[in-house]
């Protein structure tokens, strides 16, 4: 985070949510063996994290130096499935762009690919599959075979009743981009492949709502359009920009 005050506000945020669902690392780290060649910096299963768009944030550095993450809010996209909007901003202090790392929706269904299979702050490895519930409204990021209502590439939305559940497609895939690296680490670039389509999550600093495209009172005016797309490129890079990790 850029600001104490902003710290002060998403860390007490962060404690409350993680006592009302009891989430501890007691338990886990006795149940299960700890990764002993894991880094420092690797991204663990029940951290809070803020996901960085790489290009709509190289693009946005040569104006105000602002970081792009992926964000989701209360509201209903007004087509395609109606479910809840998620969409790329450049605004470093919402809460709304905090996301809750967990395991897949069914991890028996993905085998030796589920990650947190080592309970709460195992850190997770490239090609394993996770879930991101959206903190603030415990809707998990999804995709699914309706049309994105601007680049109408394949929709985005957080789904699901607001209690945290949802189904397989929730699921998505860490891709490290780098050959030969074992772990997700904070500020390595990663992809994310939903596994159920095979497609990944992307935005663009070209494709964003205006009121051409969006209505003069527009309420994402100016956020980017989240998309799943098939292409592997420069579209489709995350980064853990920061976060409250949990560790053993």
């Amino acid at each position: 985070m850029k600001t104490s005050k902003a710290m002060i506000v998403w860390s007490l945020l962060v404690s409350a949510f993680f006592a009302t669902f009891a989430v501890t690392t007691t338990a886990a780290a006795a149940a299960a063996s700890v990764d002993t060649d894991a880094p420092d910096d690797a991204v663990t299963c029940g951290s809070v994290i803020k996901l960085t768009h790489v290009e709509s944030s190289a693009a946005a550095a040569t104006k105000s130096g602002s970081f792009y993450n992926l964000n989701s809010e209360a509201k209903n996209l007004g087509s395609g499935s109606g479910q809840q909007i998620v969409t790329a901003v450049d605004n470093p202090t919402s809460l709304d762009t905090l996301w809750w790392v967990r395991e897949p929706n069914d991890p028996p269904s993905r085998g030796n690919d589920a990650a947190c299979s080592g309970g709460t702050a195992s850190p997770i490895k490239c090609g394993q599959i996770i879930r991101l519930t959206h903190l603030e409204t415990m809707r998990n990021l999804h995709s699914h075979n309706v049309k994105s209502p601007l680049s109408r590439q394949q929709e985005v939305s957080g789904y699901g009743a607001g209690d945290g559940l949802g189904d397989n497609g929730d699921d998505w895939r860490v891709v490290c981009s780098t050959s030969g690296v074992t772990y997700w680490r904070r500020e390595a670039k990663v992809y994310l492949q939903h596994v159920d389509s095979t497609k990944h999550l992307g935005a663009s600093s070209t494709v964003k709502f205006t009121q051409q495209n969006c209505g003069h009172n527009c309420p994402i005016m100016n956020h980017e359009e989240v998309f799943a797309r098939s292409s592997k490129d420069k579209y489709g890079l995350w980064f853990v920009e920061s976060g409250v990790h949990i560790h053993r």
